[in-house]
């Protein structure tokens, strides 16, 4: 929801058709013959991150430095992703040549014609088919492919090692069933007032977020095949709801507040008094960065019992309006800064010179590729943070299959907060009822979508 660019609520923005410029300059001869390309790219670290920013600018002098004749321009913006002002520059011809588009909008952008078929290109990215096959799937249409995977990451279960050691758990064995949640949940919150054992939002479209992440968890859905009608008033959804709410009411082991925005879990989390939480690997980075946990507490695990798990990420694509040469200096670009092991952003014995925390298993696009492999290495050999304890996370991330938000998220997620909001503010709240009346209010929404 805050983060990533893969979770960020972007489906009901209204995606022109228009032609979009690369925003490059004519291709010129130089003085050898060959074509002077000009390409703009998106990325660029923000002014106020000067170290990642002098990297990223010492990136783009040596690729420019090994390709003659090839010009980058970055753009200023960060996030990547604006869902601001990603509608407006695709309807304006604003767009970079190389640009970024989340996984909840591939569809949108590949249908409507405002990303290049890459197709002929694909060689130029040298570790492409070590691509998770499933990655490349989502930005491959009509058997045409339209863009580079650039980001994937999957739910798990964060929890404080901390806390387990002082609750007589085993902080290298973490839970693997909802079962081993409740009984741990129990446990840290019997050490005393103000413990929590597993916290869970209710509110701020957080709570509807992640009661799609659990019913994706129990191979349940949150729409129809067709995504016509809700699917989430469901024996997985009830099931869902009803851990929850026995939990909160009969285990005591969520506490009372409950937890409306995002920054509020992790504010919790990052206090040293929450056990458990459901999340993707940068929670941890930004328990530790910004909510001042400390960094050895934290650990991250498989989801319980996952049949799938909510995924986010982002691919890079390519303007329609490029010239070939355009589009092959983009994909030269993207090979090197974003897919090459140990250059770019891949670059951890740099990143770790500059005080990035290094080690946490945030990017899964190479899975267990030799590539995935070498980049895993090359991650654990320079790591700032006790990778060992994200390792039962890595493992179990290779193995369950991803999910995308559903269509329409952000107006469903409001919608799926009520019954959130309701089994844990209410101990003799209907789960049935709060379903019936959920999936009825999501029926509307969906009939006036068409």
């Amino acid at each position: 929801m805050q983060r990533s660019t893969g979770l960020l609520l972007v489906s009901a923005l209204a995606l022109s058709t228009a032609a979009c410029g690369s925003g490059s300059e004519p291709a010129t001869p130089t003085a050898g013959g060959a074509k002077a390309v000009s390409i703009t790219v998106a990325c660029q670290p923000a002014k106020s991150a000067p170290k990642e920013r002098q990297a990223w600018d010492d990136d783009v002098a040596a690729f420019m430095k090994a390709h003659p004749g090839v010009t980058v321009k970055s753009t200023d913006q960060q996030p990547c992703f604006d869902p601001k002002t990603f509608g407006p520059k695709l309807a304006g011809g604003q767009m970079e040549t190389a640009f970024v588009v989340p996984v909840t909008n591939y569809n949108d952008v590949m249908a409507k014609g405002q990303a290049l078929d890459i197709t002929p290109y694909t060689n130029l990215i040298k570790n492409w088919n070590d691509l998770r096959a499933d990655h490349k799937a989502l930005v491959t249409k009509d058997g045409k492919v339209y863009g580079v995977p650039n980001v994937h990451y999957s739910v798990g279960l964060v929890y404080n090692r901390a806390l387990f050691t002082k609750a007589g758990l085993n902080p290298d064995a973490p839970p693997q069933t909802w079962a081993e949640v409740r009984e741990a949940a129990k446990k840290i919150a019997g050490l005393g007032a103000g413990y929590v054992g597993f916290g869970e939002y209710s509110g701020g479209n957080t709570g509807g977020w992640h009661f799609t992440q659990s019913i994706y968890g129990r191979g349940g859905s949150i729409l129809s095949p067709d995504n016509k009608t809700a699917a989430f008033n469901s024996p997985e959804g009830k099931a869902v709801l009803q851990t929850l709410h026995d939990m909160r009411w009969v285990d005591n082991s969520m506490g009372t507040k409950l937890l409306v925005g995002w920054e509020s879990l992790m504010v919790a989390m990052g206090s040293g008094k929450v056990g458990m939480m459901l999340g993707a690997p940068d929670v941890v980075t930004d328990v530790v960065n910004k909510f001042k946990g400390n960094v050895a507490d934290y650990g991250i695990t498989g989801f319980p019992e996952a049949k799938a798990s909510l995924s986010g990420g982002e691919a890079f694509m390519i303007n329609p309006k490029a010239t070939p040469e355009e589009a092959k200096a983009a994909l030269e670009w993207l090979d090197f800064r974003f897919n090459t092991v140990g250059k770019g952003r891949f670059d951890f014995a740099r990143g770790k010179t500059l005080g990035n925390p290094v080690g946490v298993p945030d990017n899964a696009v190479y899975g267990d590729s030799p590539t995935g492999q070498a980049i895993q290495a090359d991650r654990v050999k320079n790591a700032s943070l006790p990778v060992a304890n994200y390792e039962t996370y890595v493992q179990a991330a290779g193995t369950i299959p991803p999910k995308a938000e559903p269509l329409y998220a952000q107006e469903l997620y409001a919608i799926l907060d009520v019954p959130m909001s309701g089994v844990l503010s209410r101990k003799d709240a209907s789960i049935d009822q709060l379903l019936a009346d959920a999936e009825k209010k999501a029926n509307s929404v969906l009939a006036a979508k068409g």
